[in-house]
């Protein structure tokens, strides 16, 4: 039976990697998939999903206007599966737009995407994911200052803590840290000399 998942993480918690491993392995057996990313994210190009570790793929770009029902169902194939990157992006609409095609195309859809932003604030994507999803997963890594599970992600600029601003900054590891919560309260940033 089809569902809706979600599985989110801080920073560096593999999100992207496993979304290209889960496409690998339905490929590998001949089995259709369709990858999706935010046309938000454009750090390698819009309509590319890429890892930190070097893999990327090209991907279904998904803009505000863009509805994600009517897109698959225009599909001329039916995917094994529907796979999602850079899902806290989405919007309300895309969400039960995901949920429909779950529900009435039997397709499964894997949302992959951060939980909360840089101020601990939810995402809307990532909010009606929470809300809709029929199985929810946390992929984990551990904080960048100690050893503790990071659940939180700290945005720094010129090598200070930043708390406030747009929620959308799109950036790496040039620009955020996964955070236990203590670190995300109380920074080891380092001086620069």
């Amino acid at each position: 039976m089809a569902q809706l998942f979600f599985k989110y993480g801080a920073m560096n918690s593999g999100k992207t990697i496993e979304i290209l491993k889960v496409a690998h392995n339905y490929e590998e057996q001949n089995k259709p998939v369709v990858l999706m990313t935010s046309g938000l994210d454009t750090r390698d190009g819009v309509g590319r999903i890429a890892s930190r570790i070097g893999l990327s793929r090209e991907a279904q770009p998904i803009f505000a206007d863009t509805n994600v029902f009517e897109e698959i169902r225009q599909l001329d194939y039916k995917p094994y599966c529907i796979l999602i990157d850079e899902a806290q992006f989405l919007l309300k609409h895309h969400v039960l737009e995901f949920a429909k095609i779950v529900d009435q195309l039997g397709i499964p859809v894997m949302a992959f995407g951060l939980k909360n932003d840089f101020r601990n604030e939810l995402f809307e994507g990532s909010k009606y994911l929470l809300l809709y999803a029929d199985k929810l997963e946390e992929l984990k890594t551990i904080c960048w200052f100690c050893h503790k599970k990071a659940i939180m992600n700290l945005h720094y600029i010129d090598g200070k803590p930043v708390y406030e601003g747009d929620q959308v900054q799109i950036g790496g590891n040039e620009a955020y840290y996964p955070v236990c919560r203590n670190h995300y309260l109380h920074p080891e940033i380092k001086e620069e000399t």
